[in-house]
């Protein structure tokens, strides 16, 4: 019966991959026993997008095995690495980037680290925009201090299970940086490979607005596996983020999604809808992956100010579930951007 179970698996595909998962390597275990199929699928990201339906489809496959009367279905997850790895232990690189300031990107850059945290992912959270930080304080760490470890590697911080470095914890309060771009260079080397970041599913990277030298210095040093574009709907931001797309393409990195930041508003006090900078403005910007319309709310802003992520602070609310599903479709492209050649194989269960 073991064998008509895994044929039976065998014709459910993954939605985002097209490919079934018995050749994908995600059946970690299935039998039959007294009736009852026992299968446990190993997901491709914690923060699966379509868990869901994967359930659904395995359970309705399973059943169709003869002798079959009910599917007991459990889940485990393993991101699986970039072919070229950026970094020792780290498994994917992921830019968080704008052509433009005001729209919104470290905050979101915030909400993407702790929402894949919370789905269970060892996220670290890069703060690069080191004339501006600004990732510390939305943690709640800004009087914190960056120490170093007994290899005197720096230690990163950790804040709500996202562990982060920020220009913000290794200089004064306050203090300018005036710094030439081979101070920059120079920075950003030290924060990426003299940092102890251990073992993580994704290193979210917060740039800088624009396109200057923190990106250049990012692209030529590392492996990134994707970045994505935060803008708001407005054709002034739009412009802006044509260039950073633009950048990123001279650059050979993949374009894995866009984050339309503060799509529209809702009154909360008369539920009337405003698109107070113009709606759906991102799709005019060809052909990449919407991740999601994040609505404008005043507790995303007052929930940076207090150091906690919207997504933590007030989780049912619509722009915290915005954010977590873009977070969720994000780490969907990323596992389809690394398994999409991955050769036929047969898992051992």
């Amino acid at each position: 019966m073991r064998d008509a179970l895994m044929a039976a698996l065998s014709t459910v595909n993954d939605p985002e991959l097209h490919r079934d998962l018995v050749s994908l390597g995600m059946i970690e275990h299935a039998s039959v026993d007294a009736g009852v199929a026992h299968v446990k699928v190993n997901l491709t990201t914690p923060a699966c997008p379509l868990k869901g339906q994967i359930e659904h489809d395995v359970r309705a496959a399973a059943l169709t095995v003869p002798g079959v009367q009910e599917a007991v279905i459990t889940f485990g997850a393993m991101v699986r690495a970039a072919a070229q790895p950026a970094l020792p232990g780290v498994k994917h690189v992921l830019l968080v980037g704008s052509g433009k300031g005001g729209v919104g990107k470290s905050s979101v850059a915030v909400n993407l680290a702790a929402s894949l945290a919370m789905d269970g992912a060892r996220v670290g959270l890069l703060d690069a925009d080191v004339y501006g930080p600004s990732v510390a304080h939305m943690l709640g760490q800004s009087g914190a201090k960056v120490t170093a470890n007994e290899e005197r590697k720096m230690r990163p911080l950790d804040a709500h299970g996202v562990r982060f470095i920020s220009m913000a914890n290794l200089s004064p309060a306050g203090q300018a940086l005036v710094w030439r771009g081979p101070m920059l260079h120079s920075a950003i080397q030290q924060f990426l490979k003299d940092a102890a970041w251990g073992d993580l599913d994704y290193l979210i990277v917060d740039l800088p607005p624009g396109t200057g030298d923190v990106q250049l210095s990012l692209t030529q040093t590392i492996q990134v596996t994707g970045a994505v574009i935060v803008t708001t709907p407005q054709d002034v931001a739009l412009i802006d983020a044509t260039r950073a797309l633009d950048m990123f393409r001279k650059a050979s990195v993949p374009v894995l999604g866009v984050i339309e930041n503060m799509s529209y508003f809702v009154a909360p006090d008369t539920g009337v809808t405003y698109d107070i900078f113009g709606r759906g403005g991102s799709r005019k910007l060809g052909d990449h992956t919407p991740l999601g319309e994040i609505p404008l709310e005043v507790s995303v802003r007052q929930d940076a100010d207090a150091g906690t992520p919207a997504v933590l602070a007030h989780p049912d609310s619509p722009a915290a579930l915005a954010l977590r599903q873009a977070a969720r479709a994000l780490a969907g492209q990323v596992s389809v951007r690394t398994l999409a050649h991955l050769p036929d194989q047969l898992t051992v269960v």
